[in-house]
């Protein structure tokens, strides 16, 4: 359980109580039990992206209010310099760094994200609403989505209904690095 998890937990659940959502109502609507549910409250259980997006949008909040406890200020233009971005360490596998989290109004969630080699992929199969695209920068992954098996090397993308369960790992002893854009 690491800092970031209980932080995000304790939003979480205050933003269900402001909203005056039940925890079994909640776990309901993103179709966990309630046990998980709880847990997730209390730091206990790490977060998928697809777990906090859906929990976003079902209380009607931007990610950014789940993940960092700020609201999103800017409306013009959000510039993150190179290695920057909102950093979400979720587990040692993976990191995401979001690259908009100071924009209001996203219609896209973009991310950074670097898979550390030697993660499991066939036990961190999620999904969301919308699709994604994701853009290979650095090193070598097989992306699994609906079955399918695809091995995206630097320059390679893949654009896909985020409905479908997929996940990806790294290939070979190097991170594996890639854009990510969720649109909602």
């Amino acid at each position: 359980m690491t800092n970031q998890l209980l932080e995000i937990g304790g939003r979480l659940r205050a933003l269900r109580d402001i909203m005056d959502i039940s925890a079994e109502s909640m776990a309901a609507k993103l179709s966990v039990s309630i046990e998980e549910y709880a847990a997730y409250e209390t730091g206990e259980r790490d977060f998928s992206f697809s777990f906090l997006y859906n929990a976003a949008e079902s209380l009607g909040v931007d990610l950014v209010d789940i993940i960092s406890g700020e609201s999103p200020k800017l409306a013009t233009c959000a510039l993150v310099r190179a290695g920057g971005g909102f950093a979400i360490k979720k587990c040692e596998a993976y990191e995401y760094k979001h690259l908009a989290f100071a924009f209001r109004n996203k219609k896209s969630e973009p991310f950074m994200v670097t898979v550390e080699p030697n993660s499991s992929a066939d036990e961190m199969l999620h999904s969301h609403d919308g699709q994604e695209f994701n853009y290979m920068v650095s090193g070598s992954m097989e992306f699994h989505v609906g079955g399918t098996v695809y091995t995206l090397n630097p320059g390679d993308s893949v654009y896909f209904d985020s409905g479908s369960p997929h996940t990806m790992r790294a290939v070979g002893n190097t991170p594996a690095k890639f854009i990510a854009v969720v649109i909602k």
